[in-house]
């Protein structure tokens, strides 16, 4: 019988052919249906052996698979196709293609000739001379290549003797596989797989090619292991020319209740220095049960310059106190409390050596915090063994329960007086060279806090704007009681900033309690979008007065005025692409400006970012008290390392006496990510310090940007200690969803240029 109507559906073959089941459907077993299969073309022609012939668009269809070719052959009784002229087998998104086919449409096993193929998953395509299908998600090819690059495109090609395509682990194997690149064969391997999907999988990554000023030329081969969906490995060898063969390993879990990594790297005979040298690094966080946690961050070098010689990034160069911390955590709902024993490793620079921080073993910590009615009432207790090599010992106990209650509360206005009982007390242990004796101190803290929003309509340049006006007053009070004859174990004088005016102490940490009769004012005014919400504008200006000159300092006043530094900042989006922050710190006494900064960023699209920073500070700081300060840190200025007291800089000038040695800092950050034409773009960084003639950090790159691959040409010098500097180059070759090859600029872009937008990242 010959149907010459067009689309002809022969569902009647399949009711014919499994009439049988109608049959058995009587039986007590039941069975399973088959799945139906449709057949559509220009021309259909049956037989008494059950099979079937279209031609002409010809199109069949079982579940989720279609096929279409010139001619197809569909046998009902063995389920068999043979396609040919133009076969295409499609599913979920997927294709096959190629000029004759046969596959079983039951167990979906058949193969092709001069199969293509194209893979949903990662928009990969390729060829080959046969495929073999064994089902659905598992196919392999004989002399076959493969690509993501587009259809009119071939920038690369991995070419294999044999691939094999395991679409449910989403993963392809190549056997015997080189990599042509531009037609230039650039990276053989006898055995390699490649993800179809972004999931993990073991295997060999792309090497890591490129040179540094202290290590000469580099080759890393890392190896990742995906031991379980829950535990990964990464073992990379990394060999540099002027030191040796270093092995970087890191191993990474997730459970339930714990996750944490450890890192090992090993440098054994280093060539340059003639020792062996290692880093060790454990970071772990556990949930316990019953309201306990546990954490630990352990990390140690095996000498100071480790990561000045071995790193390529200037945020582990500028490491100098590696923190060695163990902490227990028990959590019952309105109060907490913590059990911790910490210290650091310090890495000394010779040319400027700082102070080693004090080690607390322990510190014992508790905090809570309940309402009662409309107060609250809370509490913040401590105890800490503070342990030093060389400076004073001791220990400090620390309780100061409070209670604050609002007397107006609203959106509009509110009105909250706190009170607060400070209590110290002090025993003085080993390196007591002044003698220092026992000491408490107990000081009561008053403070309110109250404010006011005022809210108002407005048009401005045609826009509808929510203007608000809200104007702030902050009271503090605390007798003044001297504390010249208490050690400063872990306390530094805070910077003056919009934070610290409202604060009930000027000091971080619990060695200064500083005294106080004073009241900060500020407003601040916002410019909020009334489509949208959005902050378009926010302007603040505040300013602290005394009512009596404060006497407890670590850093001497530079002025006896009873007035403080004017404090103003301004920023918010001038339109959707601009945006702005700054700060200026203006001193009426000296008539002079103690610092300003200023960052703005220009974000047209994604891509394209400019980002222009600059920063000023005076010279004008201090002086530290005499015979009280002891080194606790350091600090690094311009990129020089100094000695801290309590996070302030100094030098000796001369027994206990000491200044300031915060110099005048200008600085100027350039950052951007910019396209030069449709391939080529432009990235790099410019941090310069104009005090010392010299750049502290500079970035330079060019990204060339392809369909399906991405060239980055990346250099970074910046500053390691005093009188050191550390260049790096990267180059890397990236084949989208295969391979990288080259040294990984990817991190250092990222930390350089806020912004920055890797370009071939495929939209989410």
């Amino acid at each position: 019988m010959r149907f010459r109507l067009k689309p002809v559906a022969l569902t009647l073959l399949y009711l014919f052919s499994h009439s049988v089941m109608a049959e058995s459907s009587r039986a007590s077993e039941t069975v399973a249906p088959e799945e139906p299969v449709f057949l559509e073309a220009d021309n259909l022609t049956g037989d008494k052996q059950n099979q079937v012939v279209a031609t002409g668009n010809a199109i069949l269809l079982k579940a989720d698979q279609t096929v279409t070719a010139d001619r197809l052959l569909y046998d009902q009784e063995t389920a068999d196709l043979e396609g040919s002229g133009s076969v295409v087998v499609a599913q979920k998104g997927s294709t096959l293609s190629g000029p004759h086919l046969k596959l079983n449409m039951d167990t979906h096993a058949g193969y092709m000739e001069l199969p293509v193929f194209f893979l949903k998953e990662n928009d990969g395509r390729g060829s080959g001379d046969i495929l073999h299908i064994q089902d659905q998600q598992h196919y392999s090819l004989d002399n076959a290549s493969y690509t993501t690059c587009p259809a009119d495109q071939q920038d690369w090609l991995l070419k294999m003797n044999s691939l094999e395509i395991d679409r449910d682990e989403q993963i392809g194997i190549a056997h015997h596989a080189w990599v042509e690149f531009m037609n230039v064969p650039i990276l053989y391997s006898p055995w390699m797989d490649f993800p179809l999907n972004d999931q993990r999988k073991s295997g060999f990554l792309s090497p890591v090619i490129g040179s540094t000023s202290k290590g000469g030329s580099e080759l890393t081969l890392p190896y990742y292991w995906n031991i379980a969906p829950n535990y990964d490995a990464t073992l990379a060898p990394r060999f540099m020319t002027k030191r040796g063969l270093m092995l970087n390993s890191q191993f990474r879990y997730l459970q339930l209740d714990s996750k944490g990594e450890v890192n090992i790297d090993v440098l054994p005979g280093d060539v340059l220095t003639n020792s062996n040298r290692a880093r060790f690094g454990l970071k772990h966080s556990e949930v316990l049960g019953g309201g306990f946690s546990g954490q630990i961050n352990f990390n140690r070098v095996s000498d100071n310059a480790y990561y000045r010689d071995l790193s390529s990034l200037i945020n582990t160069t500028s490491q100098v106190n590696l923190l060695q911390d163990a902490s227990l955590t028990y959590a019952a709902g309105w109060w907490n409390s913590t059990a911790r024993v910490q210290r650091y490793q310090t890495l000394q620079d010779p040319l400027a050596p700082i102070g080693v921080p004090y080690a607390r073993l322990p510190q014992l910590t508790l905090t809570g915090s309940r309402k009662y009615d409309a107060a609250t009432i809370a509490l913040s207790a401590e105890y800490v063994s503070f342990s030093h090599p060389t400076a004073l010992n001791g220990e400090r106990m620390v309780i100061a329960p409070s209670v604050s209650y609002p007397l107006l509360s609203s959106p509009a206005y509110y009105i909250t007086p706190k009170f607060t009982l400070h209590a110290t007390e002090y025993a003085m242990g080993v390196n007591n060279l002044t003698q220092l004796q026992n000491a408490t101190r107990t000081l009561p803290l008053l403070s309110v806090d109250s404010g006011m929003v005022f809210e108002r309509d407005l048009n401005l340049f045609g826009r509808d704007y929510l203007n608000t006006l809200e104007p702030r007053a902050y009271y503090v009070y605390v007798p003044y009681l001297n504390q010249n004859s208490l050690p400063v174990y872990d306390s530094a004088q805070a910077p003056f900033s919009f934070v610290q005016m409202f604060t009930e102490n000027r000091f971080f940490g619990n060695d200064r309690v500083g005294d106080a009769n004073q009241v900060t004012l500020a407003v601040t005014s916002r410019f909020l979008g009334q489509d949208n919400g959005a902050e378009y504008l926010k302007l603040t200006v505040g300013e602290r007065f005394s009512f009596a000159t404060p006497q407890v300092n670590l850093v001497a006043p530079t002025t006896t005025t009873n007035k403080s530094d004017i404090l103003l900042a301004a920023s918010g989006r001038a339109s959707s692409t601009w945006s702005f922050d700054s700060e200026l710190q203006y001193s009426p006494s000296v008539a002079n400006i103690q610092h300003y900064n200023l960052m703005t960023h220009y974000r047209p699209e994604a891509g394209k970012v400019l980002n222009l920073g600059y920063r000023f500070v005076s010279d004008t700081v201090g002086t530290l008290i005499p015979g009280v300060a002891t080194a606790t840190g350091s600090t690094t200025i311009n990129g020089v390392i100094y000695p801290t007291v309590g996070g302030v800089p100094y030098t000796t000038i001369g027994g206990n006496n000491y200044s300031v040695a915060a110099p005048l800092l200008r600085q100027i950050n350039v950052s951007g990510q910019w396209p030069l034409s449709r391939n080529w773009h432009a990235v790099g960084q410019w941090n310069y310090s104009f005090p010392d003639k010299r750049l502290l950090n500079g970035v330079a790159g060019l990204e060339y940007e392809q369909s399906c691959w991405m060239l980055r040409l990346v250099v970074q010098s910046f500053t390691v200690g005093t009188q050191q500097a550390n260049t790096s180059i990267f180059v890397q070759l990236e084949l989208n969803d295969l391979v990288k090859i080259g040294s990984d600029p990817l991190t250092l872009l990222k930390q350089s240029v806020p912004g920055y937008k890797k370009l071939n990242d495929k939209p989410n």
